[in-house]
């Protein structure tokens, strides 16, 4: 840890001095223990790469979020989320139960229906979004792949 969050621990333990945080920034400076196991480098292992999209409502993200426990009042375990990523617009449903059939359903009515035909549509390619997902896609004609940030 830095001097700085030294200093606040020993604060909310109950001490204090006047010059306690440059005396602990000091400390750590000279302490070869904190030297050794502190955090050496603060960059991402690999480039980041930014996701990004042509146009409003052309690539939208999908992903399910659940199985949630305890279950909702009306019996809801599952969120499906889908996300444009130009503008950051979320839409999300949930359901009891989930297959590719409900999958489909929510993508023309919350997407094809509401926003047109979408260009790219970035999954974890699961059991979800098979059979009658890619039968929906191809309808259409969208790109379907799987997202990087999912690899197995």
């Amino acid at each position: 840890m830095g001097g700085h969050m030294l200093a606040r621990k020993i604060m909310r333990i109950g001490y204090f001095w006047l010059t306690m945080e440059t005396d602990c920034c000091q400390f750590v400076q000279r302490c070869s223990e904190c030297q050794i196991h502190g955090d050496l480098i603060h960059v991402p292992p690999s480039e980041l790469h930014a996701l990004t999209s042509p146009w409003p409502f052309s690539v939208w993200g999908i992903d399910i979020i659940g199985k949630i426990s305890p279950k909702s009042s009306s019996g809801h375990e599952f969120i499906l989320v889908t996300i444009d990523y130009f503008t950051k617009c979320v839409e999300a449903a949930s359901y009891a139960r989930l297959t590719s059939t409900g999958v489909a359903s929510f993508i023309r009515s919350h997407i094809i229906y509401r926003y047109g035909v979408l260009h790219e549509l970035i999954s974890d390619r699961g059991v979800h979004f098979r059979a009658e997902v890619d039968t929906l896609v191809q309808r259409y004609d969208i790109r379907h792949h799987r997202s990087s940030a999912y690899r197995p």
